[in-house]
């Protein structure tokens, strides 16, 4: 009966320990991606659901002392004001496709007073940045605006200086600007009348479930060939293990059979040639005798 005594050795359960922790962990980090592919999927239902809607007025969406909800993530609203472009805004470090720009937010003061932040898109820019006159202009004038909602930025990078940040933060920049205006900002969709210059367009999220589905199958199947890898070399210890196969711990060990050195010189091979034709002559005579 073959044993499985060395599974309780110290080498053993450490390694069977080892492999635990891999699996926890495996484990674990598959669950992660999982629950990071629902929320993508319910990411995206928002997104696909307040696409097509029809534009609802800003005040319906946005108000001057609530955060946007992620209901309302790339909602379709509309507006109609002026632009200040003596307030814009410039959001730097903004690369598309490997090249550095810059997002433009210009305030649109509407009839209440209150003025929108729209993201006017993003344009290209060198190594010394943009300034603020660079930009092209608006229309002119009364303009009717649609756009998609986005959520504050947060942190450090919202700070404005100098009409100049790296996250929009409509709090921030009414702060600056000491203007009132509604929380959260849209990304520019359309404007009536057409500008001279138009920016580059606001990119529109992908809404595919991403890899989150493969890596956790990938995290699943690097914990499930930790446990085979550990079965498989058990039961190749336990094979091989066999009593009276290997000395038993502690006993004595088999004495070593020492090779006999061969060597080609011809004096030698003489001599070798004489002891074995002497020893074949005495066997001969044991047996006549």
């Amino acid at each position: 009966m073959r044993s499985l005594r060395f599974l309780l050795s110290r080498r053993w359960a450490l390694f069977a320990l080892a492999i635990v922790v891999v699996a926890t962990a495996t484990w674990w980090l598959g669950q992660w991606q999982f629950h990071r592919l629902d929320d993508r999927k319910e990411s995206n239902a928002v997104v696909r659901a307040n696409e097509d809607q029809a534009p609802a007025p800003v005040g319906e969406v946005l108000g001057t002392d609530t955060e946007v909800g992620e209901a309302d993530e790339w909602r379709v609203v509309s507006a109609t004001g002026t632009y200040d472009t003596d307030d814009t805004v410039i959001v730097r470090y903004r690369t598309r496709d490997g090249a550095s720009g810059v997002d433009v937010v210009v305030p649109l003061v509407t009839d209440s007073g209150t003025s929108l932040l729209v993201d006017r898109g993003w344009m290209a820019t060198d190594a010394r940045g943009l300034d603020t006159a660079d930009v092209p202009d608006p229309p002119a004038g009364e303009v009717t605006v649609t756009g998609y909602v986005r959520a504050d930025g947060s942190g450090d990078s919202t700070a404005v200086v100098d009409n100049a940040t790296r996250a929009v933060s409509a709090e921030a920049i009414g702060q600056a600007q000491q203007r009132e205006v509604y929380d959260g900002f849209v990304e520019l969709r359309s404007e009536d009348p057409a500008p001279a210059t138009a920016l580059e367009p606001v990119e529109l999220p992908e809404l595919d479930n991403g890899p989150h589905f493969f890596y956790g199958l990938q995290w699943w199947f690097f914990g499930l060939l930790a446990i085979f890898g550990f079965l498989y070399l058990a039961y190749d210890e336990w094979r091989g293990g066999r009593s009276g196969d290997r000395p038993a711990a502690g006993g004595p060990k088999p004495p070593k059979v020492r090779k006999e050195k061969r060597t080609n010189h011809p004096y030698a091979r003489m001599r070798a040639e004489a002891e074995d034709r002497e020893a074949a002559e005495r066997e001969r005579q044991r047996e006549d005798a």
